[in-house]
């Protein structure tokens, strides 16, 4: 079909080039734009500043695990040196936060990493992340509800006295605990969240402004104290590091959890008034919070008290209740209650933004899709969720499931992180149109093909999708180019170099990945002879390494200037901090051990199902017709004058 459009038919039946077998996997939408808008997509409100960002990310990330992780990681792993572990968790999760910051300026719509994977990777990896985050966010929000129960009880005196509608009970005979109180707390939230995203973030403000009041308070008066006391958790004969360098980067990658939130952010990208200046902001700034209150906690904790004295349990009542400031538990529970209250915000905020943007896709029924007028807000899918997850937190104990949130998570990381590297050095040069386009696709081809008639067609539909520059300028200047055969032959030599530069991104690209498996998987694999697991980390490091310095020795696409929305934030140090990134959360993954993974895989293998049956076939793109970057806006143009 000329220089327009590349459209290959199966069985007849006029499906895109994409609908069948492994294609589906690697189709990719187009970054939301008026297009989509005109299409009849309702969008959300642009209502979010800053500092609504601000709350939101560090509401989902300082939820009660310092109160906990403080002890145990100091008195298990790192020592004195949990500050320190804490600093080299921040700066990997800040890997993370640029790669996250590039990708939801140029693409600021709701999904996250399922919407920018769908852009840059393909629709399989998309629904694959964007099914395990629903899980994360599921099972995320029902473990935190349940947490809150026996905090808020110590305000009662003890979970037996509190209320009987809210207290646990077990049911006879099946030995199953219920909590109501969990169960209550979900549904809230779920009707704060309904009445709009403004009032929901104005919640969260209070919520984490009275947590970060109560970790001030624990800086503030524990370095009193330690001050006055002479710090005596640092004058121990084992020294700082009392568990080595290593067990410093073991606690680091203990606490790393405690940084996932801030993607919570991202999430909310289709309500920020000024998404190319307020996202990086909010994700750069709850983040560096976040970092900065850990460490000082923990400089404080370990300080008052030797590592090895903590309570694991309660480090920090723990701690004061040690030097005779028992009255600091009320203002610890506090915070800890708050935390616990901000980090369910997060975590029920973003799921119904995911459901919205795979329905809006045609992954998942249309039902998720419907924004209310009123609140401009996807309400039944927040209902359904809301639902939902208070009913799983009423019914299972889902503690023993944790481990399963961290896998949506680090999924989303590390494709977020391949993403960037696709986006710099191989950015999609084709966009899918609807088939409802035809006519004016045949139009321009049409007019391509008898402008460019003495050209190689297939030469030209290649040029088309490769550099926008080239196209359009092929476009325009058709019949000048035809009657200067040198500028003709550099034309085709500077289009067969830039396919050769793409070629060889993309292999690296995946040879980087390839590598980044071998290494994390052998790394981990303590079970293999050591000269077996030397080996392949060897061979997996050399991989990496090599696709590394290819990567930084070639050019990054010039398309990427002008690729999704242009004038944000740009993603520092490519290829290596993307690498470093993937590097990561990839060895985090592997390391969650046998157990986690076997229950995930249920539910991807449940997802997979889904996917095959009904979501592939119901995708918006089954049918999409994919014509270089260059003409679609021509496209767009000609059939509004035919509408006209």
């Amino acid at each position: 079909m000329g220089m327009v459009a590349d459209r290959q038919t199966s069985s007849g039946n006029g499906e895109g080039r994409y609908s069948w077998g492994f294609g589906s996997l690697i189709r990719r939408k187009q970054v939301d734009s008026i297009h989509v808008r005109r299409e009849g997509h309702t969008q959300l409100a642009r209502k979010l500043s800053v500092v609504d960002l601000i709350a939101i990310g560090a509401g989902a990330t300082i939820g009660a695990g310092v109160y906990i992780l403080v002890g145990t990681v100091a008195r298990e792993d790192s020592g004195p040196a949990l500050t320190i572990s804490f600093l080299i968790a921040g700066i990997a999760a800040a890997l993370s936060a640029f790669c996250y910051a590039e990708l939801a300026c140029r693409c600021p719509s709701a999904g996250s990493a399922y919407h920018y994977t769908y852009i840059c990777v393909g629709e399989g990896f998309a629904w694959l992340v964007g099914w395990a985050l629903i899980l994360e966010y599921t099972i995320g929000g029902s473990a935190v509800a349940r947490g809150i129960t026996p905090n808020l009880a110590l305000f009662f005196g003890g979970e037996e006295k509190l209320p009987a509608f809210l207290a646990r009970h077990t049911i006879p005979g099946l030995g199953i605990v219920v909590d109501p109180c969990a169960a209550v707390l979900i549904l809230i939230v779920t009707v704060l969240l309904c009445f709009g995203i403004k009032e929901s973030t104005f919640a969260q403000t209070i919520v984490t402004t009275v947590n970060i009041c109560a970790l001030l308070f624990i800086i503030i008066a524990g370095g009193y104290l330690g001050f006055k006391t002479g710090w005596v958790g640092y004058e121990i004969p084992s020294g700082y590091f009392s568990f080595g360098v290593n067990g410093m980067f073991t606690g680091s990658a203990i606490v790393f959890f405690s940084y996932i939130g801030f993607d919570a952010v991202c999430s909310t990208a289709e309500e920020v008034k000024n998404p190319q200046r307020d996202l990086p902001l909010g994700i750069a700034l709850s983040l560096s919070l976040c970092c900065i209150l850990y460490m000082l906690v923990s400089v404080v904790i370990v300080g008052l008290v030797p590592y090895y004295d903590l309570d694991p349990d309660t480090p920090i009542s723990s701690a004061f209740a040690s030097y005779g400031v028992q009255w600091a538990v009320y203002i610890i529970t506090t915070g800890a209650v708050t935390a616990l209250c901000s980090s369910l915000l997060g975590s029920i905020l973003p799921q119904p933004r995911i459901l919205m943007a795979m329905a809006r896709d045609g992954l998942l029924p249309s039902f998720f899709s419907d924004i209310n007028e009123h609140t401009q807000v996807p309400v039944k899918g927040t209902v359904t969720s809301g639902v939902f997850a208070a009913a799983l937190a009423f019914f299972m104990d889902v503690s023993q499931l944790a481990g399963m949130v961290s896998v949506g998570t680090l999924l989303a990381f590390t494709t977020v992180a391949v993403s960037v590297l696709i986006l710099r050095y191989v950015p999609p040069d084709e966009v899918p149109l609807p088939s409802s386009l035809q006519k004016p696709i045949d139009s321009m081809s049409s007019r391509c093909s008898d402008d460019i008639q003495e050209i190689d067609s297939n030469s030209l539909k290649d040029l088309a999708g490769s550099c926008q520059s080239n196209s359009q300028y092929l476009h325009d200047k058709g019949d000048a180019v035809l009657g200067y055969p040198l500028i003709e032959n550099g034309v085709a030599q500077d289009y067969q170099k830039e396919q050769k530069r793409r070629k060889i991104a993309a292999w690296n690209i995946t040879l980087l990945c390839i590598g980044v498996l071998i290494l994390a998987s052998s790394a981990s694999a303590e079970y293999l002879p050591s000269i077996l697991r030397f080996t392949l980390c060897g061979v997996g490091g050399v991989l990496l390494l090599c696709s590394l310095i290819v990567l930084a020795y070639i050019d990054q696409d010039d398309a990427r200037h002008s690729f999704g929305h242009t004038g944000g934030f740009a993603c520092p140090f490519v290829p290596f901090l993307p690498a470093a990134c993937i590097l990561i959360n990839t060895y985090l993954l592997i390391d969650l051990g046998a157990a986690t993974w076997i229950r995930v895989s249920v539910w991807l293998v449940i997802g997979a199902l889904v996917y095959v049956f009904y979501s592939r076939t119901r995708s918006f793109l089954l049918n999409a017709v994919y014509v270089s970057s260059a003409n679609a806006n021509e496209i767009y143009r000609s059939s509004s004058a035919r509408m006209a």
